[in-house]
């Protein structure tokens, strides 16, 4: 295993677990004891790596997944404790306010990555997990994963995450889930649309991580990270300019060195270069 160079001596805490393999990288939440809940530094470590890699056009893509057992289990609780005597000690709520915007810059950034992102979903996907799972680009949960929005029962509201789960399952759904507080299983996450593929066991979530890989590996580095910057903008400008521009794009991506060796691999009845 050996990471690229754009992240070789990236300095992040045991928070978080770098793989590689080939244009592969799995990022592993790694607080089993805590059911991975996401601490500040953990949040930093993430955010970390995806400044690292944005440019690395080596990377293709990022594996999502939590060490033992669970993705995430939502806020780490020591830190809001921590949270909340600096809150005391400056005499208002900037603290909060500080912690729970990183937390959404964290989202955000992991949303836009161009690399494919990856959601493996087993044990708990609560709250931030429940977030991060909504931005990926494809997600695999274990049938007996367990989902959910626990906010509102909390006593507090799923600020950072909101915009994001709307985005994923529409916001009739959204606000089911966020107002009931729900939980729920693998075969509901993929009926509302979270997940794209529900495993029943652990043989079948490797099996299914290894074709989304495969597939992954099919398509090209290049056309895939334009492809998902386009699609991103479907959301926000107006058609025609967009379409317009995605024009543009088509000739260059025809004209250029992928376009051609992706169409004489197809001429020729053979895998393109870029496929591992």
């Amino acid at each position: 295993m050996t990471l690229s160079s754009s992240i070789a001596n990236l300095e992040v805490d045991g928070s978080i677990i770098l793989e590689q393999e080939g244009g592969i990288l799995t990022l592993w939440l790694n607080h089993p004891e805590s059911r991975n809940a996401m601490s500040l530094k953990m949040v930093e470590s993430i955010q970390a790596v995806f400044t690292a890699i944005k440019d690395d056009v080596s990377v293709r893509a990022v594996i999502l997944r939590g060490k033992g057992g669970h993705f995430c289990a939502g806020g780490n609780i020591k830190d809001m404790a921590g949270i909340r005597a600096k809150a005391m000690e400056v005499g208002n709520n900037t603290p909060y306010t500080d912690f729970n915007r990183t937390f959404g810059a964290m989202i955000e950034q992991v949303d836009q990555a161009p690399q494919t992102v990856v959601a493996v979903l087993e044990g708990a996907v609560l709250g931030g997990g429940f977030g991060l799972a909504c931005v990926s680009d494809v997600a695999i949960a274990h049938a007996e994963a367990q989902f959910g929005l626990p906010e509102t029962g909390l006593g507090i509201l799923p600020a950072q995450i909101a915009p994001f789960v709307v985005t994923r399952v529409g916001l009739t759904q959204a606000r089911r889930l966020a107002l009931l507080g729900m939980r729920f299983k693998g075969q509901t996450a993929l009926e509302v649309g979270i997940v794209h593929q529900v495993v029943a066991d652990e043989v079948e979530l490797a099996s299914a991580l290894e074709e989304t890989i495969t597939q992954i590996k099919r398509c090209a580095p290049l056309a895939s990270r334009a492809t998902k910057a386009l699609l991103h903008r479907t959301t926000k400008e107006e058609l025609g300019p967009l379409l317009d521009d995605a024009a543009r794009q088509f000739a260059e991506a025809v004209a250029s060195a992928e376009g051609m060796e992706g169409t004489m691999a197809f001429i020729q009845k053979r895998q393109p270069s870029w496929a591992e």
